[in-house]
């Protein structure tokens, strides 16, 4: 089972920004992607931010330019810079990792367990 630690989250007023960061506890043999989804109280996750390997990266328009999204594969990180917040960003942030955990493992998507982001005056 793959544990992550996820920080940064908190309360901060409009325009203010915040540095979410996620570390899985384990190991991959290799990782595939990772990313970073929201779900707002009454509304449906959505992928918020795409990092693939190559390092290229995709946003939805809400926060492009706003938000940037960077891993270290080695490291197990991934973290989510968010600038000039809005009100509707408030959200639970999740991180996720997509890979393998051994050379014969299947290819599987691990979640971490969500950190709150409160964007309010």
């Amino acid at each position: 089972q793959v544990e992550f630690v996820e920080s940064g989250g908190g309360l901060v007023q409009p325009g203010e920004s915040l540095k979410l960061s996620c570390t899985a506890s384990t190991n991959f043999f290799n990782i595939e992607n990772m990313a970073w989804y929201r779900q707002a109280p009454e509304k449906q996750r959505e992928l918020v931010a795409f990092l693939n390997p190559d390092g290229t990266s995709t946003y939805i328009n809400s926060v492009k330019g706003r938000f940037t999204i960077s891993g270290d594969s080695a490291k197990n990180t991934l973290t989510l810079q968010m600038n000039s917040l809005e009100p509707e960003d408030t959200a639970e942030y999740y991180c996720t990792i997509t890979g393998r955990l051994t050379e014969t493992s299947i290819l599987a998507t691990y979640w971490g367990q969500g950190t709150q982001v409160t964007v309010s005056s």
